[in-house]
């Protein structure tokens, strides 16, 4: 029992093809596209999950102003890895809850920043659950280093 002739399967499979790959074009020309804000959030959260930490230098607070009329906050960072060193910016005017007030925050600091081992330029210094920033240096002397202003004590010869 035959349905149809050769010619008439052309037809529809000739047809469905159309159909389909009309069907992909109208998806791919009305789908919702990210919008730069969406791929930074993203990439943050990438580094915050899944990137390394080394330590580096925070070196500024720079505010600048776009072509669209917005100012933005920009922190200036540097680190190095495998004896390359990177020099960094990170836009956070969208994160104010994380940076509060970048003009408290002191150049020259020590910071840890957060990279990916195969692109070690794509970095973070803040993401919204994780800052690399400190306020203070560390306190040698509360934890558990030697007081500078004592005396060395000097340990006996084994002879």
């Amino acid at each position: 029992m035959i349905l149809g002739n050769a010619r008439t399967w052309e037809t529809a499979a000739g047809l469905a093809l159309l159909a389909a790959a009309s069907g992909t074009a109208i998806w791919l020309f009305t789908r919702r596209r990210p919008t730069a804000d969406e791929i930074e959030f993203a990439r943050r959260q990438l580094l915050a999950r899944t990137g390394r930490l080394v330590d580096g230098m925070f070196l500024d607070v720079c505010q600048t102003t776009g072509d669209d009329g917005l100012t933005r906050t920009l922190l200036l960072y540097s680190y190095r890895i495998s004896g390359v060193d990177y020099q960094c910016s990170q836009d956070v005017t969208a994160m104010r809850g994380v940076v509060d007030d970048p003009a408290h925050l002191r150049a020259g600091f020590p910071c840890t920043v957060r990279y990916l081992p195969g692109t070690p330029h794509n970095s973070i210094l803040v993401a919204e659950e994780w800052s690399g920033l400190r306020s203070s240096l560390p306190d040698l002397h509360r934890s558990g280093a030697a007081d500078p202003t004592e005396p060395r004590r000097r340990w006996p010869r084994v002879r």
